[in-house]
């Protein structure tokens, strides 16, 4: 895939308040004309915007007198939710449209492009985040027809009409063995999906997956990924016994944050300890690693880095001004924090 700019620096509104010498909401005010600035305020923001590379869009601007100041936030929320590791997203997503005005309505139906349409027909939203963004997404195809600003918080494939944001898949698995490479492992089990899972297409799965095989292989390790038959702890239960089967030590990767906790209680119901007799690595935010029974070392997916701009680069849309070579993918680097549950920690 080539998404051309990814990985250069990207303008933001805080970027724009630093030079003007203002707080972000102030810009979010000269940007939407939401409430009365005054003209020396408004002159030094907009001068910040033109030096940082911001030009504005006739087309947006004509958008602004027929707003309900609300973003439609289309996410899947069900049985196969980590909730854990979705409520940062939502919560963050929520917070920063409040700093610009805007309410949030969540939307979580099954026909996702059916409500899209409900949405925008209606006038209800002034335009849209799309979550849980699969290779070949049917919801994007509608979403080009709405009229409204829409914003994607994952990657699909190939080529897209719009701006997506996303942590990088690749980075994060890569950090994940190279972890557990340094730790000692002499084989590397992923924790992967239920099947009713990893079919549905998900970017984010397969890239991660795909990712961890190639490091793995490239360490010279073998590196087997563990699917439980259906969701939930049931599930690991069920396949709990194949992840230490293999001589050696054992290297764990949990790709999600309730993984992370039933291999923690695994692993101490076997008398193994993490970090002393195997190394496992979770795929979490630092709130959540910091929060189980003992501190897990991980990468973080910065879900909070993700949606902050993503709301921003929304709301830029939404106020007609677009930073100059904006790239249609952006990813943003993840981090790897060692704690207790691998070797060398402090």
């Amino acid at each position: 895939m080539d998404y051309g700019n990814i990985g250069k620096p990207r303008v933001t509104s805080a970027d724009v308040a630093a030079l003007a010498g203002v707080s972000q909401s102030t810009v979010s005010y000269v940007m939407t004309g939401k409430r009365t600035i005054s003209d020396d305020t408004r002159e030094r923001v907009l001068a910040a915007m033109k030096k940082l590379g911001f030009q504005p869009n006739a087309g947006a601007r004509a958008l602004a007198g027929r707003r309900s100041n609300v973003i439609g936030l289309l996410i899947r929320l069900d049985t196969t939710t980590d909730m854990e590791g979705t409520l940062p997203f939502i919560d963050t997503i929520t917070r920063v449209a409040r700093e610009f005005d805007y309410d949030v309505v969540l939307v979580t139906g099954e026909d996702g492009a059916a409500e899209m349409e409900r949405l925008a027909g209606r006038s209800v939203v002034d335009a849209m985040i799309l979550m849980d963004i699969r290779d070949v997404d049917p919801r994007l195809d509608a979403a080009s027809d709405l009229g409204v600003p829409v914003v994607l918080i994952g990657v699909p494939r190939g080529t897209t009409l719009f701006d997506a944001f996303d942590f990088d898949v690749t980075a994060a698995a890569e950090l994940a063995v190279e972890e557990l490479v340094r730790d000692g492992a002499d084989h590397i089990t992923l924790v992967g999906e239920p099947p009713a899972v990893s079919s549905e297409g998900y970017g984010f799965i397969r890239g991660f997956e795909e990712s961890a095989q190639r490091a793995a292989d490239s360490a010279g390790l073998p590196l087997h990924i563990v699917r439980p038959p259906v969701p939930g702890v049931a599930g690991f239960h069920a396949v709990a016994d194949q992840l230490l089967s293999a001589p050696g030590r054992a290297g764990i990767i949990a790709r999600a944050p309730q993984v992370v906790s039933w291999m923690l209680h695994h692993l101490s119901s076997l008398g193994v300890t993490p970090g002393v007799d195997v190394g496992l690595v979770g795929l979490c935010t630092d709130e959540a690693a910091t929060a189980f029974t003992e501190e897990v070392t991980n990468v973080s997916p910065e879900p909070r880095a993700v949606s902050r701009a993503a709301v921003e680069r929304l709301v830029q849309r939404l106020a007609g001004i677009e930073p100059a070579h904006t790239p249609r993918a952006t990813l943003l680097p993840p981090r790897l924090t060692r704690r207790a549950t691998t070797r060398g920690h402090e």
